[in-house]
């Protein structure tokens, strides 16, 4: 009696204690809209339209038109819910998607399996890097960026589902069908990944998929031809191979797939998992609680169709608890098993009628409650935005990772030490990994195409060979994801590897599988680049010179290398380089209007060809050549190609050495020269400063014709200035089959001395653009280096950068047909000149002038203006001190426009090689033969041209009147995206008066 009272007085009692449930929140007006458009539609519909809602198949834009009318009677006849897009083109894509909406009733759902994009199916589009590269990032907002761009494609041709991300774990080095589509090993790392990807999509408007459910990174067997086993526990499975899928679960993941697995930890019978009710609704959708999509792996696929037949399938798929049927083989079977299994009783309506709801709700989230119709024109542009490309160059560059590195060799930073050679492994010579290992320093080449993989003949060749360089860097290439033989890697390749490591220093770049470094343990110097693209091909040299950073990790193990391996380095600002202008911040569409404006000028023959490089933020983002070698045609230049550059060697050359010794206090600006030449004593010269040198304001005239007096009156040389052939006598080269005589220097340092000044107005010499002092500032400049000019460059600023072609008298070196040619010169030197420099004083000089003399291609003269922008740093090395390159490069008076050896823009004018648009900060030089450089530090901008407009006659002067170079600089500043060149007049002033404060 106790008992029963007590226990009415604890039934009374207790739910005063509880507070009361909260009123049930009403649903948002979207969800209200929607659970009406979904019944709608289901009252709507008869058995057969519900259940050819499940059915997704297969669909190519890359075959004929009957394969077209197949699918729109499938749509019509049997109502089916979508399709999934394979090979083709996205063009043709689009069209049949469209014709495939008209004819739905309920329009279709379109799905593709992209894992990396577009690419991966569709010709004309995009691949980004595969998973086990981007298993490499640190960083996995790449990865979700990446998902939202995909997202943006997909949606852009029609597609409302992208089947990925895999969140397989790949561990299990023999899988034959994960491998690179997973992200890794790391279960936490693949979990955040795959998350990261699906966000990205999703919340830009695409379904994401996570696959395989439950977890197909475990096997060596491909689903699509067998069924694979997994062996593992149900406590392994939970802690491992489901992590991530209830990791994405938690994060919202809109759809996953079930793969076709054998698991008897999950199902005792030998039954697919995509079939198995166990796996799909007892684990899935029970245990994990997943309410989103559930798509079925293909159902072709031999991990299924081999042990059960067509229809017995689809109806098996159901009853284990999927919503999408993805590739039917016969969609006329299935539908009429999964009719027949409705109607007696062994398939629910309402479990049925569950699945359409569920694909129905998704379809109105997507939109798809009106007529669908993709927009055809435009489609090849959106598909190919700039940032799209871009963001794949940076993920492949970002996941460049530095397995071993003994001795911190890597980055490479005192090249002009090294003697180097490269080896291709897989590839012919002449491919993009030796073009830009030859950007940054000079490279002897050898190559084993793939068909002489084999050959050990070939490989000890290049052994004796290479082996005499002190730095050998080798690329693997045409590799393969399966183990089996040695993911591509020949045993001879091994053996060469080994060899040439005991004879010198080896880099070893591996551009395939991660678990291929197995055998590269010994290795001393190895890379991972995951993946052989244009991308990595390009990235790699880049890391070993720390143009870019290597900061990848390992996705998977691999031998004595263990995930998460990954040596960081750090950049050493060399100049980088990338195919995507919009890097750098510049408009590629307008940039490319350069293209226009220089086959214009080669059109209207201002010049026959050139080459032009723009490079911002330290990265070349535009390195073209131009036209040909002469107007005949016959030789096209090349980006390697070299150009007489006239005066641009001043600031090229001549320049670096006076700032060198202005640092070193060798020298005083406004000292006058004598103390440096006392043979200028009592001369006209002997006051002046090497300041006023600089500035063209020494009162020295602009040019003075001194090969005249070496020739007779008719025109012909004197012999006692010149033979056509060497001799202990006539030792200097001038030109071809001329030699000067040794007493010739002598005699133009007495010219130059005993030349006429100018008048000075008011106490002052005008400002006069001169070669002549740079003639004196090159003789001082090897007084008090006591080396030549052309040595001391070589040896401490050209080699040092890398600048391999960047010299005088370039004949020593390179053959003639790799030179432009400049002037048919018929009055001196009676010859087309190609290799010999075009200024016949620095001709008279041996070739070595302060005015003129260098020849170069635009990047290695680029890399010594990047070093001025960098406030004299580069390549790890510092070069001048900051404040002297501010000091130089600054306007030095009001009345003269230029700074120390620099030209400057002119103040409220045109000129008619600087752009209208240029700062007040910026600073370069141009040169008679056609070429000019510029800096910009206000933009941290680049442009490097070079021409040869003096061929084949130097009264051509069509680049200069038509303002070619002003023009071509003038798209380039129009090009930043930024438009920062805009300043307000009052800004342009505060910067003037900054620069001429820092005067000394």
């Amino acid at each position: 009696m106790i008992r029963t009272l007590a226990a009415l007085l604890l039934t009374l009692w207790i739910p005063a204690l509880i507070p009361p449930a909260p009123p049930r929140p009403e649903a948002p007006p979207g969800q209200i809209n929607k659970a009406r458009w979904v019944d709608s539609v289901m009252r709507s519909m008869s058995l057969r339209e519900k259940i050819g809602q499940l059915m997704m198949v297969a669909a190519y834009s890359n075959k004929d038109e009957r394969h077209v009318q197949d699918l729109e009677r499938l749509v019509r006849d049997y109502h089916i819910g979508g399709v999934i897009f394979f090979q083709g083109g996205p063009v043709r894509q689009a069209l049949i998607t469209n014709r495939l909406q008209a004819a739905a009733k309920i329009p279709l759902w379109i799905a593709i399996d992209g894992e990396w994009g577009l690419g991966m199916r569709l010709d004309s589009t995009l691949s980004y890097p595969r998973q086990m590269t981007l298993g490499a990032l640190r960083d996995n907002a790449y990865i979700y960026e990446m998902g939202k761009q995909i997202a943006e494609q997909c949606r852009r041709i029609g597609v409302h589902i992208n089947f990925a991300p895999v969140v397989d774990i790949n561990n299990n080095p023999a899988n034959p069908v994960i491998g690179y589509r997973s992200f890794g090993e790391n279960k936490y790392r693949v979990a955040a990944k795959g998350l990261a990807y699906a966000r990205g999509m999703q919340e830009h408007g695409l379904i994401a998929c996570a696959k395989h459910f439950p977890g197909h990174g475990d096997t060596d067997t491909d689903s699509h031809y067998d069924l694979p086993v997994i062996p593992h526990s149900r406590l392994r499975l939970d802690t491992l191979e489901l992590y991530p899928f209830k990791e994405l679960i938690l994060g919202g993941v809109q759809s996953m797939m079930v793969a076709h697995l054998y698991i008897p930890a999950l199902d005792k019978r030998k039954r697919p998992t995509t079939l198995s009710k166990p796996v799909v609704t007892d684990l899935l959708r029970k245990r994990l609680a997943y309410d989103g999509l559930l798509f079925t792996d293909a159902l072709n696929m031999k991990g299924v169709s081999a042990y059960f037949k067509a229809g017995e399938i689809e109806l098996m798929a159901l009853q284990a608890g999927n919503d999408v049927l993805l590739f039917p083989q016969s969609v006329p079977q299935a539908v009429a098993f999964i009719e027949e299994a409705v109607q007696k009783g062994e398939l629910k309506e309402e479990d049925l009628d569950a699945h359409v709801r569920r694909i129905l709700s998704a379809k109105y989230d997507l939109g798809l409650t009106a007529p669908q119709e993709v927009a055809i024109e435009g489609i090849a542009q959106d598909l190919h935005k700039p940032v799209y490309r871009a963001l794949i160059e940076e993920c492949y560059q970002k996941a460049l990772t530095l397995v071993r590195n003994e001795d911190d060799l890597l980055p490479l930073r005192h090249i002009e030490l090294e003697e180097m050679a490269s080896v291709s492994i897989g590839l012919p010579d002449g491919n993009d990994f030796q073009d830009y290992l030859d950007l940054y320093a000079s490279f002897t080449h050898y190559a084993i195409d793939k068909e002489e993989k084999n050959n050990t003949y070939l490989y000890n060749e290049i052994l004796a060979n290479a082996s005499r360089h002190s730095l050998v860097v080798v690329g693997i290439f045409d590799m393969s994801w399966r183990r089996k033989p040695s993911f591509g890697i020949p045993a001879e390749s091994i053996r060469f590897l080994k060899e040439l490591q005991k004879k010198t220093k080896v880099v070893v770049a591996v551009f395939g599988s991660p678990y291929a470094l197995k055998q590269l343990e010994d290795i001393e110097h190895l890379i991972c680049a995951y993946e052989e693209t244009p991308q990595t091909l390009q990235a790699v040299p880049q890391a070993i010179f720390g143009a870019i950073a290597f900061e990848g990790q390992l996705p998977v193990s691999a031998g004595k290398f263990r995930q998460g391996t990954g040596i960081v380095t750090q950049k050493l600002q060399r100049l980088q380089y990338s195919q995507v202008p919009e890097t750098a911040g510049l408009d590629s569409r307008l940039l490319a209007q350069v293209d226009t404006l220089m086959q214009q000028a080669i059109d209207m023959q201002a010049m026959p060809g050139g080459q032009l490089l723009v490079a911002r933020n330290g990265r070349v983002v535009w390195h073209k050549a131009y036209g040909h070698f002469t107007y005949f045609g016959e030789r096209p230049v090349t980006t390697r190609d070299l150009y007489d550059i006239a005066s641009v060697s001043k600031v090229a050359g001549t320049l670096y050495a006076i700032q060198f010794l202005y640092e070193q206090g060798f020298i005083d600006l406004r000292t006058p020269i004598k103390k440096y030449l006392p043979e200028l004593e009592g001369s006209s010269k002997g006051e002046v400063t090497i300041y006023d040198l600089l500035l063209h304001q020494a009162g020295l005239k602009a040019f003075i014709p001194f090969w005249q007096r070496t020739l007779s009156p008719d025109g012909q040389w004197l012999p006692r200035f010149y033979l056509n052939s060497f001799s202990v006598n006539y030792p200097i080269e001038v030109a071809a089959r001329m030699y000067a005589h040794r007493s010739l220097p002598d005699s133009l340092k007495k010219w130059v001395i005993e030349s006429e000044m100018l008048k000075k107005r008011k106490g002052k010499y005008p400002y006069v653009y001169s070669d002549l002092g740079f003639y004196l500032l090159k003789e001082i400049a090897e007084r008090l280096l006591n080396q030549p000019m052309d040595r001391f460059l070589a040896q401490n600023l050209y080699e040092p950068l890398g600048a391999y072609r960047l010299m005088y008298r370039p004949t020593l070196r390179y053959p003639k047909t790799l030179i432009a040619p400049t002037e048919d010169d018929r009055e001196f030197r009676k010859q087309m000149l190609q290799g010999y420099v075009h200024d016949p004083f620095a001709a008279m000089e041996g070739g070595v002038g302060g005015h003129a003399g260098l020849f170069s291609n635009a990047n290695d003269l680029a890399k010594v203006m990047q070093m001025y922008l960098q406030m004299g740093y580069y390549g790890g090395r510092r070069y001048l001190m900051p404040q002297t390159v501010t000091l130089f490069s600054a306007r030095q008076e009001r009345t003269n426009r230029r700074g120390l050896g620099w030209d400057k823009p002119p103040k409220g004018d045109l000129y008619s090689y600087i752009s209208r648009y240029a700062s007040p900060l910026s600073y370069g030089h141009s040169g008679f033969t056609g070429t000019v450089v510029w800096a910009d530090p206000s933009y941290n901008l680049l442009i490097v041209f070079l021409s040869n407009r003096v061929h084949p006659t130097a009264d051509n002067k069509k680049l200069i009147t038509e303002h070619i170079r002003r023009k071509v600089s003038d798209v380039v500043y129009r090009s930043l995206m930024e438009h920062a060149f805009f300043f307000a007049t009052q800004k342009l002033e505060e910067q003037l008066e900054q620069e001429l404060n820092l005067r000394r």
